[in-house]
């Protein structure tokens, strides 16, 4: 538990703090630590509500924020508003992230905190991550980062504070995907949610549903081939529902970042 003690320590170092919270493992996990560490009136959760991020995972957040009674407040962004970011050039997330922490810095600063932490962790640094250069420019601290703790360190630490997040599957804003240079609308954000909602009341877990005009990308690991096809019909059906035209299973299966295979 020596990188528990290390991150505890930094947050204590860094006092007073808003959290950008999502409700993702890694957010969460940040956000119980720095309960523990700083006292719940030393901490304050923001998670922001817009078109890219759907209403299961805002209530998911809610729910753990509560139940560990930290403060929370929540907010309305909206990232189509952004040419920059509507647009979907490759580095999309800086302009989304960029606006995300001014928000959260003015926040920090109405309410005399000291920063504002992201859940940015040692395995992020190998993914092409844009919101960073962001984060850094706006001065945004990353003690998960900072204390080394890489993302499977986050799930056994988690499943060790028996917390309901331990098993959380990765998310990614519904902007990712959306191949590059396409400009995103709330029509076909709204398309995958229903998609990818359809797809975990089959059970699965960790997929994506990728958007290429009128073909919907399923993206599953390979040991969920046989479940996938196994609802073929079903899954064909509610998507063409929602607009599809061509329903794929990538064979490649589930990979973060894969619109950048093509960019």
């Amino acid at each position: 538990m020596k990188k528990v003690d290390r991150l505890k320590a930094i947050l204590k170092r860094l006092g007073r703090v808003v959290i950008a919270y999502s409700g993702g493992l890694d957010s969460s996990f940040l956000l119980k630590m720095a309960v523990d560490a700083l006292g719940k009136t030393n901490v304050l959760a923001v998670t922001a509500r817009s078109e890219t991020y759907p209403h299961s995972e805002y209530k998911e957040a809610k729910r753990f924020a509560d139940k560990i009674g930290a403060r929370h407040l929540t907010i309305n962004t909206s990232e189509l508003k952004l040419k920059n970011f509507r647009s979907n050039p490759v580095n999309r997330c800086y302009y989304c992230k960029k606006e995300l922490f001014r928000k959260l810095d003015e926040i920090r600063r109405r309410n005399k905190f000291n920063y504002v932490l992201d859940g940015t962790n040692l395995d992020d640094l190998k993914d092409i991550r844009h919101g960073t250069k962001a984060a850094k420019e706006l001065g945004v601290k990353s003690p998960l980062l900072e204390a080394k703790i890489t993302k499977a360190d986050i799930r056994n630490f988690s499943k060790a504070l028996k917390l309901p997040t331990w098993d959380k599957p990765s998310f990614a804003c519904l902007a990712s995907r959306i191949p590059f240079n396409n400009e995103i609308t709330k029509k076909d954000l709204r398309k995958v949610d229903k998609a990818e909602g359809y797809l975990r009341q089959l059970g699965l877990k960790q997929f994506r549903v990728r958007l290429h005009k009128d073909i919907a990308r399923i993206e599953v690991f390979k040991k969920d081939f046989s479940r996938v096809l196994e609802s073929q019909e079903s899954i064909v059906g509610k998507l063409r529902k929602l607009g599809f035209t061509y329903i794929a299973l990538d064979l490649c299966g589930y990979r973060t970042g894969s619109m950048h295979e093509s960019s």
